[in-house]
């Protein structure tokens, strides 16, 4: 993609930390603090209250399902309502939600239908969270700014969830089993605060007509992703790659394990090369982009990359150059992440934004249970290796995806002609 004169000039927009911004990122840093903490707390409270492989994975299931059942739903609902007031309500009632479940823990009445409970409700109330959170961004930086301020969010997210909040769930765990859940809750009470002190307007939006449905508008949603040629192959080559992913994420033990016969030292090797990788890519974003050449040239070289390191991933049965080439799969995907979620807040209307983010989510997100079953079956058919080569064709499927979009050079920005890229 050319860049043109007003594209450089957007090269060094950087969001100001004053102001919204910095309670917006000091909001999801702290949720993702406990976030962390219930992640490593909750599958370990499944496995003291039930030996039953099945309902452990059900922990799972439930945190996941909502995403496909009310994932579009919570985006037409976030473009009727105010996304800071939806945000800062959904964060309040999760914190009571939170609070409540560890006092049944503390005081020994929690079981696995608590639990289970907890997890689909937690997730359901975040469809909606998400997708405020979506709209309220671009009201919050400039348009320019939208790269670099999702590059330091997710950067923030990650260091603390990985480096901070998974470290410390272990210690609070040892003090009492409910103080993770305690401590989540209180995160959740304390982004609440922060994001309801943002003075920040609420973006203009058509007024809705009279006797207009929630279906008729999620269908304008799902109408207007697939219309924009950009976001409809975007949404395809994440859903394909999702799929690898979902294979992945569900065989990565196996393939550590019985393929590269690391045990658990290894694992935490390459689990912990792939969150550096991550952390790295979250801070280099915006120079990836400049140096690439524009935003979906660097999602093509992205998904490359991903691929060709997943191939040696799967075929070189060493566990430095598995940690390494992790790593670089964990730097890719977090500048693909950062520039998938701005290309989506750049292209879409301010009015569908939340309908449209809220379909290509359910879209991709759909992916990942399909391929979890698909990795199990390769490794049980082929080898413990072979979830990651097939997360490998997966991934460059989707990449090649974008091809279309390249060769037509239909990158424009429907709003305000390219898509800038910007220099964190």
């Amino acid at each position: 993609m050319a860049r043109t004169e007003a594209d450089g000039a957007a090269g060094a927009a950087a969001p100001a930390w004053r102001g919204g911004y910095g309670l917006l990122w000091s909001a999801a840093v702290v949720s993702r603090f406990g976030d962390a903490l219930r992640g490593t707390a909750l599958p370990l409270l499944a496995r003291a209250l039930t030996a039953d492989p099945l309902l452990i994975a059900l922990v799972t299931a439930f945190g996941f399902a909502p995403w496909l059942l009310f994932g579009l739903l919570g985006g037409a609902v976030a473009d009727r309502v105010e996304a800071r007031r939806a945000m800062w309500a959904v964060d309040l009632l999760r914190g009571l939600l939170m609070a409540g479940f560890a006092v049944a823990v503390a005081a020994g009445a929690a079981d696995i239908a608590l639990v289970l409970a907890l997890a689909f409700a937690l997730t359901t109330l975040q469809t909606l969270f998400d997708n405020a959170a979506t709209t309220l961004l671009p009201s919050v930086v400039p348009r320019e700014a939208l790269t670099a301020a999702n590059a330091r969010l997710m950067t923030g997210q990650e260091v603390v969830g990985r480096f901070v909040g998974g470290p410390v769930a272990p210690v609070l765990i040892g003090v009492s089993a409910a103080l993770p859940f305690a401590a989540d809750a209180a995160t959740y009470l304390v982004a609440a605060a922060l994001v309801a002190a943002l003075r920040t307007a609420a973006p203009p939006r058509p007024p809705a007509a009279s006797g207009r449905s929630l279906r008729r508008e999620i269908a304008e949603g799902i109408r207007a992703l697939w219309q924009d040629r950009v976001l409809r192959l975007v949404c395809l080559s994440v859903a394909l790659g999702n799929v690898g992913i979902g294979a992945l994420i569900a065989e990565l033990v196996v393939v550590v394990k019985d393929w590269l016969g690391a045990g658990d030292v290894g694992y935490v090797v390459v689990t912990t090369g792939y969150g550096a990788g991550s952390v790295l890519g979250g801070l280099l974003a915006g120079r990836v982009i400049a140096a690439a050449g524009g935003q979906l040239r660097t999602l093509l070289l992205a998904g490359l990359a991903q691929t060709a390191v997943l191939v040696v991933f799967g075929t070189v049965r060493a566990l430095w150059p598995a940690a390494l080439a992790l790593a670089l799969f964990g730097f890719a995907g977090t500048v693909w992440n950062v520039l998938e979620t701005t290309v989506v807040q750049q292209r879409s209307p301010t009015a569908l934004l939340g309908r449209i983010s809220s379909a290509f989510r359910t879209v991709s997100i759909a992916g990942v249970p399909l391929g979890a079953l698909l990795g199990g079956a390769a490794a049980v058919a082929w080898g413990p290796n072979f979830p990651a080569l097939v997360a490998a064709v997966l991934l460059g499927l989707g990449t090649l995806a974008l091809l279309p979009v390249m060769r037509s050079g239909d990158s424009a920005s429907p709003d305000s002609g390219q898509i800038p890229h910007t220099v964190p």
